[in-house]
């Protein structure tokens, strides 16, 4: 700071030269000679220069990690308040509570009103955690932005602290959602098919998940986003093989990317076994089981068209493909 009173415009110093000025003349030798001591020449240029590479490489590693710790940490701070709000928590745990008081140990054989159980379940943590993943990057794309600007992190770290939060955070709910009613309803007992039946759900739930933060990285407006990720699970339900079985021709294809129909066949699977035994169990026979009413409504109903490996093989390629297609919507954003 200089004031000079007194001093016509012209006539006053140049601060900006004379400490450039000073700088050249008493400091840069003293850093020239420390960088030349602390750095003496090497005979071998092809060892500094592996040398170099494998040091920057190893940093670059150690940074990326930084800053996916960083950003990790941030976002559970910030997210956890949100995730567990008490607003959220009540819904879940009232959801639970009715879904156990209307099907309260209700029996096996009710065959319609299970399925009608399990399809909401599908339905329920199919919308949730899809309508409140779609916001997560329209609502930091100012703070993302900004930050990706200035050079604060790379955008493989910002994105995989998002995964790596979600996968801790967002399922505490549906874990909770399903042992709460999984016993007051009464479905299949043991703990194999009570672990198999969370594992399916967890995974729904992680694939839903992706489905919205691959819209709202693709579209990055909110209300936008929110509107798509709705028409898009309606379809997804209405194509689910609850309501409508047999559908139109036209639209098939749209049953074979719905993430509820994987997960509503693999629930009712878990509960009532193979295409044998479930004939079996209601009494009709597996070469002829269209020949009563009943036995049609099984296998129409009941008794999937699609491999049991087959919908756990796609629901976890739409858990990475969709996140896939979040990180390759963000950058096309320009900062």
């Amino acid at each position: 700071v200089c004031q000079s009173d007194g001093v016509t415009e012209r006539e006053r110093p140049n601060v900006r030269q004379t400490l450039a000025t000073a700088y050249d003349t008493l400091l840069a030798p003293q850093v020239k000679a420390c960088i030349e001591a602390s750095h003496p020449p090497l005979e071998n240029s092809r060892f500094v220069k592996t040398r170099v590479n494998a040091g920057g490489l190893i940093a670059g590693i150690t940074t990326w990690f930084s800053q996916l710790c960083i950003l990790l940490h941030r976002l559970l701070k910030e997210r956890r308040h949100e995730s567990f709000d008490a607003l959220r928590v009540f819904q879940v745990v009232a959801a639970s509570v009715l879904c156990g008081l209307m099907w309260w140990h209700s029996d096996y054989r009710d065959l319609h009103d299970r399925l009608g159980l399990l399809f909401f379940i599908s339905i329920f943590w199919g919308v949730l955690p899809s309508f409140n993943a779609v916001f997560t990057f329209p609502q930091e794309r100012a703070i993302f932005t900004r930050e990706r600007a200035s050079g604060m992190y790379t955008l493989s770290s910002y994105f995989m602290a998002h995964v790596l939060g979600s996968l801790s955070m967002e399922l505490v709910l549906p874990a909770a959602f399903l042992t709460l009613t999984y016993w007051m309803v009464g479905l299949r007992p043991g703990a194999v098919p009570f672990l198999l039946t969370l594992s399916v759900l967890l995974l729904y739930v992680l694939a839903s998940q992706g489905l919205g933060l691959a819209l709202g990285a693709a579209i990055m407006d909110a209300k936008k986003a929110s509107t798509i990720v709705t028409v898009t699970m309606l379809a997804f339900v209405l194509t689910g093989g609850y309501y409508v079985n047999k559908v139109p021709l036209g639209m098939v294809w749209m049953k074979y990317v719905s993430t509820t129909f994987y997960c509503y066949r693999l629930l009712v699977a878990i509960q009532y076994g193979s295409s044998e035994e479930i004939l079996r169990m209601f009494g009709c026979d597996s070469k002829g089981a269209a020949t009563t009413t009943g036995c049609r409504f099984v296998e129409e109903e009941v008794i999937g068209d699609i491999g049991l490996w087959t919908s756990v093989g796609v629901l976890f390629l739409m858990f990475v493909g969709y996140r896939v297609l979040a990180y390759l919507a963000l950058r096309r954003i320009k900062h």
